[in-house]
């Protein structure tokens, strides 16, 4: 499959099942080499991704639940949620502020820069997963429930507390494809000179 293919299959996809069209080896050893090669600003390896399967998928959404639950006083729906935790997996995206720290005293003068650079590197991160899951026919969605889960999330995966939580990603088998993409060609949103 051509790259720009996978952009275009690359989608939202909420409805997903636990039957992973790839073995599980090949999801974990494909989370790895994409941490080891999207690119981070002066190489700071600052980049961390937690792959949740089997029934610590599911404790985790039931937990993620639990905390939505009470930071709305009860008003939050379970249907979202188990939309997740039908899926196969989750990743857990992260970046290390340790790492990022240390950066930041070797090179002063561009400190105040550090934070977008590493989250353009977690955006980059993200990207490549979501964009290769789709080369891979495996469905996934992107879900940003931090900071309300954070404490959870370090209690259950004894986390460094460095490690700053960015986003989640349910993935699994594609039950269900979204709606077509509407055409949303914009003139204007690329220019070319010269």
């Amino acid at each position: 499959m051509k790259f720009i293919d996978m952009l275009k299959a690359r989608r939202s996809v909420y409805g997903l099942n636990k039957n992973l069209p790839v073995m599980e080896s090949a999801v974990v050893d494909f989370v790895r080499g994409a941490v080891e090669y999207v690119p981070d600003a002066f190489n700071m390896k600052s980049q961390r991704a937690i792959v949740v399967m089997g029934e610590k998928h599911e404790k985790f959404w039931n937990a993620v639940y639990d905390e939505l639950v009470k930071s709305t006083g009860g008003r939050f729906s379970r249907d979202k949620i188990g939309g997740f935790i039908a899926a196969y997996g989750t990743i857990l995206y992260f970046y290390d502020t340790a790492a990022v720290e240390e950066t930041r005293r070797a090179y002063p003068g561009y400190a105040e820069n550090f934070h977008d650079w590493v989250m353009q590197s977690n955006g980059m991160l993200q990207f490549a997963i979501w964009t290769g899951f789709a080369g891979m026919n495996i469905g996934a969605n992107l879900q940003h429930y931090n900071p309300v889960i954070d404490n959870m999330v370090h209690d259950m995966f004894d986390l460094p507390d460095a490690w700053t939580l960015v986003a989640q990603m349910p993935f699994g088998g594609i039950a269900e494809m979204p709606a077509p993409r509407l055409d949303s060609a914009m003139p204007g949103r690329v220019r070319v000179v010269g």
